[in-house]
């Protein structure tokens, strides 16, 4: 199978002494090499304030890759590194000089993929930096120049709206590529198969059939080092704004009417769109708030997120979430949708669970049924990826007696093929031009739009600040939510 070859381009990495450079674009850039998706003259130019010769950042980048193949190393001594300020026009000069010895050798054809792996209050700074310097367009000798933004883009829906204001003074928003590597995962993509592939689940996938829908998104770890981030951020910054708000979208949206970017991201927009704000006299009713104490996470003893290093004694940083979110339009009228994410929850998990509604009357009877559950569809996107269909069976033996079983199918186990990653496609699929799995500008602020009470919420003192022991499933509080309803959280 011929494999698609990107043309001579250079990768800019901003930030690049950083953990996420050496941690993961280096080895998605490695595979990408060694599976020849990447042109040979393809180079990387990191650009960062920590000081490094060429040869540093070369021997950094050779070793960050773990049993790197022979064209890794081969790669690695065509990158170039900058020291510098993002602010500073010495440090776009030299970036200029080096795109333009990089453009020669490559035979007059120099593509330009910008990454910000920098923190995110240097994105205006780099934005504004490049369109100074006059590099944000192509050479006389044509060719593209993207920008990859990575999350959180903004903090809010003015401070977003205000950075879309300075990327887009500099950038075409056909240059933009903003990324969330969950919409890398093959899982996620594999919703909109599910739904529009197959004749058998899409004319169920309304308010007519089915009850509920359930979004969970738990780790098993802490904050671990990064208690200082994530007391900016906390988990509606750090995951629902982005990761939840991107599988909710795929879940609830319309049928495209092409599966291309614009097809598929307008669907996405009008989903989001649909999705109810909250107002601030029910927020305490519909959301909670939580943060995990001490406890056992894996069977050792851990301590509570105040005691983490980085993180106020004090401290209100929500480490958990739970809502319940309304969709106003003809779909979904009337079904609630409950989402939840933690840290120090008992596993590591992405799925979704869609809940349909119990058979209208049951013949068998309480005593025969008593192990029956409605239909229900979980689609795992982590960490093992598949799909299970929960339906009700016959127990062998004499009495017509029914229970719940599944119907299991495997992702890694049917398909042998060698799939990317994350960064490994999203990374290819910017240099090849495809913004389908990156988010549009409108999308950010409809994400925004809805989380943004919630920051508003919690930044008052006097909201209730749930706590739960690092290992359990959260706060009870999140329970009560749902039996307030007449539901319950499924326990995986």
């Amino acid at each position: 199978m011929n494999q698609p070859l990107v043309p001579p381009s250079v990768l800019v990495i901003f930030g690049a002494s950083g953990d996420l450079t050496s941690r993961k674009l280096m080895p998605a850039l490695a595979e990408l090499i060694d599976r020849g998706f990447l042109s040979p003259q393809f180079s990387v130019v990191g650009v960062a304030r920590t000081e490094m010769s060429d040869d540093d950042f070369r021997n950094r980048m050779a070793t960050a890759v773990e049993g790197s193949p022979e064209s890794w190393s081969s790669a690695t001594a065509r990158f170039r590194y900058i020291t510098g300020e993002y602010n500073s026009p010495d440090t776009f000069a030299r970036l200029k000089e080096i795109l333009n010895e990089l453009e020669v050798s490559m035979g007059g054809l120099c593509n330009r993929l910008y990454y910000f792996a920098a923190p995110p209050s240097t994105f205006p700074t780099l934005v504004q930096s490049l369109g100074a310097a006059g590099l944000n367009q192509p050479t006389t000798a044509g060719g593209f120049v993207r920008v990859i933004i990575e999350k959180p883009y903004g903090r809010d829906t003015k401070s977003a709206a205000d950075l879309d204001g300075i990327v887009h003074a500099v950038f075409d928003e056909t240059q933009v590529y903003r990324i969330d590597h969950y919409l890398g995962k093959e899982t996620v993509q594999n919703l909109l198969a599910l739904r529009f592939a197959n004749l058998i689940f899409e004319p169920l996938w309304n308010r007519q059939f089915v009850d509920h829908v359930e979004v969970t998104v738990s780790e098993s770890l802490g904050v671990g080092h990064r208690g200082g981030f994530y007391e900016e951020a906390g988990a509606l910054r750090d995951i629902v704004q982005n990761h939840v708000m991107q599988v909710l979208a795929l879940v609830l949206m319309e049928a495209p009417v092409r599966m291309d970017a614009n097809g598929i991201r307008n669907e996405k927009v009008k989903a989001l769109q649909s999705v109810v704000s909250f107002a601030e006299h029910d927020l305490e009713h519909r959301v909670v708030r939580g943060q995990y104490s001490e406890g056992l996470s894996e069977g050792e003893k851990v301590v509570g997120y105040r005691n983490e290093e980085g993180v106020a004694p004090a401290s209100d940083t929500e480490t958990y979430v739970a809502m319940r979110l309304t969709v106003d339009n003809w779909r979904w009228a009337g079904v609630p949708i409950y989402v939840r994410t933690g840290k120090r929850l008992p596993k590591r998990l992405t799925e979704v669970v869609m809940h349909f509604r119990p058979v209208p009357h049951l013949a068998f009877g309480q005593k025969l049924s008593k192990k029956l559950e409605p239909n229900s569809l979980i689609v795992r996107i982590q960490p093992d990826s598949g799909i299970s269909l929960r339906f009700g069976a016959k127990i062998p033996g004499q009495a017509f007696a029914v229970r719940t079983t599944s119907m299991d199918f495997d992702y890694d186990e049917q398909f042998t093929e060698e799939d990317l990653d994350g960064y490994e496609r999203l990374l290819l699929d910017a240099l090849l031009g495809d913004q389908t799995l990156f988010i549009r500008s409108d999308e950010v602020a409809e994400a925004w739009r809805i989380v943004t009470p919630l920051l508003n919420g919690f930044a008052d003192p006097d909201f209730p600040l749930a706590l739960y022991p690092a290992g359990t499933w959260g706060p009870a509080e999140a329970d009560a939510m749902l039996q307030r309803d007449g539901r319950k959280w499924r326990q995986p």
